[in-house]
């Protein structure tokens, strides 16, 4: 076999079955996976997270469960705890393959970005108190961001988004160390599904994780003292069961609006990937309808093998 790019990427919008594509190529190409995945670092959010480990089988999966569930997780973090994964992976002789949907994580790994740590600033975050999300998101999209605003669901994130970006503008030197410094090489290969399609598989997929345990899953983490604000914060199903569990919605209040929220996101998922192929270079999009053998075939003539 011939030596493989430095960086492989398999992405996509949720529901696209990406997860069981990578784990398919690392089989035969002896890789490992490193995910790009904003909520699956946290430890007992699974089902609503889309874990699926089982689907990994032998293949070794880094970057999931790294998180007490609670915590807030950033892409300094993400970046840093990439680099020694990847690192780890090619010491051992192994091929790294990230594989995940947030975009922000995706695209911050094929610029070459390395952060500086950005504290907490209780002033700014006070005067930006009250404000609502499309109020904050609008001053996140004013401002000369890295950040990926598809990701930023609650006003929470919204905050710690532009708190980051104020630090990079109250501290240029530092800032200077998110110079990006692109991949060279990367292959990118994005799992491409027709929006009929990824529509029914979202709603498919909610249903069987609410039948699979998702609201005893987000019950568990109340009982077990995680705040009610802090699982908010990670938005999506985390957000909209706990509104549920809390009496703030309605169960069927809560899967009409977790669906819509989910569909929505999907689409700014597709938004946020095109226009990384504006800012970092192109994805090739093959189809979630190949079967498991055509999709490795094209991947790896995409990789050289």
């Amino acid at each position: 076999m011939k030596t493989p790019p430095p960086l492989i990427v398999i992405t996509g919008p949720t529901a696209s079955g990406k997860t069981r594509r990578a784990v398919s190529l690392a089989r035969l190409i002896g890789g490992e996976i490193i995910s790009a995945d904003s909520r699956q670092v946290y430890r007992g959010m699974d089902i609503g997270t889309g874990k699926d480990l089982s689907e990994y089988g032998e293949v070794p999966c880094h970057l999931i469960d790294i998180c007490p569930a609670g915590y807030k997780y950033n892409l300094y973090e993400y970046l840093r705890d990439y680099r020694r994964a990847r690192a780890e992976i090619l010491g051992r002789g192994r091929v790294p393959i990230v594989c995940g949907g947030t975009g922000l994580y995706v695209e911050s790994i094929l610029k070459g970005l390395a952060l500086p740590e950005v504290p907490a600033n209780p002033e700014l975050r006070a005067s930006l108190e009250g404000k609502s999300l499309a109020e904050l998101t609008a001053i996140l999209e004013g401002m000369k961001t890295l950040h990926n605003t598809t990701d930023v669901d609650t006003a929470k994130r919204a905050i710690r988004a532009i708190e980051i970006q104020t630090y990079y503008d109250l501290h240029p030197d530092e800032a200077e160390q998110a110079t990006p410094h692109p991949e060279e090489g990367a292959v990118v290969i994005g799992v491409e599904v027709d929006r009929e399609t990824r529509r029914r598989r979202i709603t498919e997929r909610l249903h069987a994780r609410l039948e699979e345990g998702m609201i005893e899953e987000v019950r568990g983490l109340l009982d077990n003292g995680v705040a009610p604000e802090d699982l908010i914060y990670y938005g999506l199903e985390y957000k909209y069961l706990t509104l549920h569990l809390t009496g703030r919605l309605t169960r069927p209040e809560m899967v009409s609006q977790l669906e819509t929220a989910i569909h929505q996101f999907a689409k700014r998922q597709m938004t946020w990937f095109r226009g990384m192929e504006r800012r970092v270079g192109p994805i090739t999009w093959l189809s979630a309808t190949l079967s498991e053998e055509e999709f490795n075939s094209r991947a790896m003539a995409l990789i050289g093998q």
